[in-house]
């Protein structure tokens, strides 16, 4: 008997099946060609059509429970509408199948044609998708690539180190200093011509000489490496401003936007003397501060997870010791350690001084920098004149503002100003701290902004 495969088909026929009593599957098929044969004439013998393929194979699924059977039958057709109708018609006059009353109830007839035509409409856009994103790059993406390959292909070599470097190393002011050759072709690829490499931790000759006329920013990977040329060449040459990549990555695998924010994020060479001296910046990679002894030489344990890259906070920073515990009690000890003999010499003078108002000027500089902070968690600390001495996460303000103590004319950072900040910056003689939104009102010489002020 010719068979047609139900992927041929154009519609499937799906009855219900109640027997009383027990049968079995060739029971039900049988019946359906038996009490169907000359019910329709020879057009549409069931046996007919079968042999011919216009009617595929009949499935019965049953099942028996407590003597009694049900089931599915499903009949595939590749007969027209009104055919097919009157076939799933006619089985359901079948009322016994062998020994037992049956009732056969056509559920639906289902137009395959919609569930394929579906499966083609999502293969459609899967595959469109697929050309769209990897095979049609637009004119922008293309150009994109043609120019960074050019770009590339402009590496040079400067001085009698020759030293690789970016065409455009003479004629610009600023020059960027990297580690090596592959820094400075990750920066050509993304427009940066007056990149310059070391070639090393050592510091050539001519890197001497190019700090002596143009302005220059070090860049160097976020390692124990990059940290040692930053010492280097403080110690050896007149830079100008210092970044770094961030922690664990090279400058040669940054992406345009990552480089961007890193020389955006640049600080002065002075910032970062003071970082190292302070233990901002630690030539063993670990970021850890000095350890701090108290007055009577007793070594504070220091010790920590070498993989915390978080800045811990100086221990003798912390807001419990700005505050001495013993100031509510009836009886203070004997003797104080020599951090807090100093603290009430200075609260005098900053509580002597009266909050000043920003100027117009000040406010609209103020609403800049914090819009450019937005999203970052990074804080600005600025001198008397706006210029950015620094860029610090929140995490490290107030041990940054500590270990500046002076010289610090306003602080704006993303976040929230808290008690502690708001003492720490009182305490340093700051004037103004900005953030996006306070807990406490403007206190003795410092003024609070927030993102509500503008």
């Amino acid at each position: 008997m010719a068979k047609i495969a139900q992927v041929a088909a154009k519609y499937i026929i799906h009855a219900k099946i109640n027997i009383e009593g027990i049968v079995g599957r060739p029971d039900v098929i049988g019946a359906i060609f038996g009490q169907t044969e000359g019910l329709l004439g020879a057009d549409l013998e069931l046996r007919e059509l079968q042999k011919s393929g216009r009617i595929g194979r009949i499935e019965v699924n049953v099942d028996t429970k407590q003597g009694k059977t049900s089931g599915e039958i499903i009949i595939p057709s590749s007969l027209d509408k009104a055919e097919t109708s009157i076939v799933a018609a006619a089985i359901e006059i079948i009322q016994r199948i062998g020994p037992c009353n049956s009732k056969i109830l056509v559920s639906n007839i289902e137009d395959i044609r919609i569930s394929k035509r579906q499966q083609v409409i999502e293969r459609a856009k899967e595959l469109l998708k697929d050309l769209m994103d990897n095979s049609m790059p637009d004119s922008q993406e293309l150009s994109d690539e043609v120019s960074a390959s050019v770009r590339m292909m402009e590496i040079m070599e400067y001085g009698k180190d020759k030293l690789a470097c970016g065409p455009a190393i003479n004629e610009s002011d600023e020059v960027i200093v990297v580690e090596g050759r592959a820094d400075v072709l990750n920066l050509l690829k993304h427009g940066f011509k007056n990149a310059i490499a070391m070639n090393g931790t050592s510091v050539p000759e001519t890197i001497i000489e190019l700090c002596k006329e143009k302005v220059i920013t070090v860049f160097v990977d976020g390692d124990r490496g990059g940290l040692l040329i930053i010492q280097e060449l403080l110690a050896t040459t007149e830079i100008d401003y210092v970044t770094r990549a961030p922690d664990g990555k090279e400058v040669e695998e940054l992406a345009k936007k990552e480089i961007h924010k890193a020389l955006r994020g640049r600080i002065t060479s002075e910032q970062a003397k003071l970082d190292i001296g302070s233990g901002s910046y630690n030539v063993d990679g670990s970021n850890r501060r000095p350890t701090q002894y108290n007055n009577n030489n007793d070594r504070r344990d220091d010790r920590r997870d070498p993989r915390d890259t978080r800045r811990p906070q100086a221990p003798t920073q912390s807001s419990s010791q700005q505050r001495p515990p013993y100031q509510d009690r009836s009886q203070a000890p004997q003797s104080r350690p020599a951090y807090q003999d100093r603290a009430p010499t200075q609260a005098p003078a900053a509580a002597s001084k009266v909050a000043k108002k920003a100027t117009e000027q000040e406010m609209e500089k103020f609403e800049e920098m914090l819009e450019d902070l937005i999203g970052t968690r990074g804080a600005y600390i600025l001198d008397e004149k706006l210029n950015i001495l620094g860029k610090v996460p929140v995490s490290e303000l107030q041990s940054t503002i500590k270990s500046l103590a002076t010289g610090i004319y306003a602080v704006i950072f993303d976040g929230a100003i808290d008690k502690d900040l708001a003492f720490t910056a009182e305490k340093a003689g700051i004037s103004f701290i900005v953030g996006m939104n306070s807990q406490v009102p403007s206190n003795g010489g410092l003024t609070i902004v927030t993102s509500n002020d503008f």
